[in-house]
């Protein structure tokens, strides 16, 4: 069957879909197969949405960072008397330490910056989710112990608090 003889059968069986009220009509032989339908193509299904983060049982939100206290011993004085004290911000999770909240905007801390207990110090991004990390109580900003997309450990100091 030539291109024409094709063409001819194809407006046939369209004609034969109108007259008859089909919705379908499949004509298959050993040259070709020919499938004329009146339905529209279904759409493609959308993908779907993304799952909300969800917190390991027992383990409390990303949000929520440890706090202990420190004392760094004096350097030449050999003595277990604290130089310097204070509270450590401590990365919750495993992930990469970001200072801001996205490229080229200023950091949410930086040295000697007051914080208030629940204000947001860095973000850690971990399995692409942008976790915020919180303060937990108020004090200034002694010291930043990470780099701005510095991988960080569960547990790693991020910040040292007077």
């Amino acid at each position: 069957m030539n291109k024409k003889e094709l063409l001819e059968t194809v407006e046939a069986l369209s004609e034969q879909i109108n007259k008859a009220e089909l919705d379908e009509v499949e004509v298959e032989t050993e040259e070709f197969r020919i499938r004329l339908s009146k339905r529209p193509p279904m759409p493609p299904v959308p993908p779907m949405p993304p799952m909300p983060p969800m917190a390991a049982p027992g383990l409390a939100p990303a949000v929520a960072t440890a706090a202990v206290d420190v004392a760094v011993k004096s350097g030449n004085t050999g003595s277990s008397e604290p130089a310097h004290s204070g509270k450590i911000i401590k990365s919750p999770i495993i992930g990469t330490f970001y200072a801001s909240a996205a490229p080229g905007k200023p950091a949410f801390v930086s040295v000697g910056s007051k914080v208030k207990k629940g204000s947001v110090v860095c973000i850690v991004e971990s399995m692409k989710l942008m976790n915020e990390i919180t303060s937990e109580f108020d004090g200034t900003i002694a010291e930043i112990y990470v780099s701005d997309a510095q991988a960080v450990e569960y547990d790693q100091p991020l910040f040292r608090l007077d």
